[in-house]
């Protein structure tokens, strides 16, 4: 049982609805469009991108100790710094990096079998850049992570090709309607990263990992934080003038008192460590609450 306990602290288990979330509203927007659902199927894309998900948080562990940045990181807390399994020495960087190569091998396989269920290789490309995305984020030579690029590749890989991927492994056709959706949840899982960035910020600036917080200095950077969370409503509001997204997906206004305290939380805190906790906090639910409730207007809008 100790063992299962570390591997799911390792492979940052709890965090894995950034991606699952994802999912989710693929497999909603496929069947509001298409009237198709497999259970089968969702299950599958489910547990290939948690493999993804594992193995990218698994390879970044091992990857952000050869660079000695968790090593030096004394703000890591709960949301960010790593797993400190190789730092508390409880694995050892081989065990992490084999483990996260095993959870892509696993990803490939699935993939490759939902890819056969379809009519093109559009899940062989997604997949392809899942990977690519995930090893590269801290791997060398290009460390995507330690750019300015580092949240941009994780709002597509968490919106766009998620959900995109999900929606096509149900629906097996094309549709703007999926892209046009991934686009705040995208961003909500990039803002989870960006907020955790501030914590990070000495240790990133030592080592030389130019994140946008570090480029632009906490005072400035937390401005766009702001400016995104707000974004997200906007562009739902103006999918649904559009008649992009269906009108029931209006309910993620729900979600804005979450979305209030992150800010307030962030806008009192954003320079200290243990007092911006409830915003990381509040930032990782609102994406959880906006996520279902974004998905569930699909829902209704099939149903009534």
């Amino acid at each position: 049982m100790e063992n299962v306990k570390l591997w799911i602290r390792a492979s940052r288990a709890p965090f894995l609805t950034a991606s699952l979330i994802s999912v989710i509203l693929g497999a909603a927007i496929a069947w509001n469009l298409t009237g198709e659902f497999q259970l089968l199927k969702f299950i599958l894309t489910a547990t290939g991108v948690s493999f993804i998900h594992s193995g990218t948080n698994l390879v970044n562990d091992y990857f952000d100790h050869e660079s000695n940045l968790d090593e030096i990181n004394v703000n890591h807390n709960v949301f960010s710094g790593g797993s400190r399994v190789i730092q508390d020495k409880k694995l050892s960087p081989k065990a992490i990096l084999s483990a996260g190569l095993i959870c892509f091998v696993l990803a490939a396989a699935i993939g490759l079998y939902l890819n056969s269920l379809t009519k093109s290789n559009v899940i062989l490309y997604i997949g392809m850049a899942g990977f690519f995305i995930g090893y590269f984020y801290t791997a060398k030579p290009l460390k995507l992570g330690y750019t300015a690029l580092g949240e941009i590749i994780t709002v597509i890989a968490c919106g766009p090709l998620i959900v995109y991927g999900t929606y096509y492994v149900m629906a097996q056709t094309h549709a703007f309607q999926p892209m046009f959706a991934s686009i705040p949840i995208g961003i909500l899982v990039g803002l989870i990263l960006y907020i955790n960035e501030f914590q990070d910020h000495d240790a990133d600036k030592q080592i030389g990992k130019n994140t946008l917080v570090v480029l632009f200095g906490k005072a400035k950077a937390i401005k766009l934080f702001y400016i995104f969370l707000i974004f997200n409503y906007i562009w739902v509001v103006v999918g649904i003038i559009l008649k992009v997204l269906p009108v029931y997906t209006i309910i993620i206004v729900f979600t804005f008192p979450v979305c209030f305290k992150a800010i307030t939380a962030a806008r009192k805190n954003y320079d200290k460590v243990t007092e911006l906790l409830p915003a990381n906090a509040s930032t990782i639910g609102l994406h959880i609450l906006f996520g279902i409730l974004f998905s569930l207007g699909y829902v209704l809008d099939k149903l009534i």
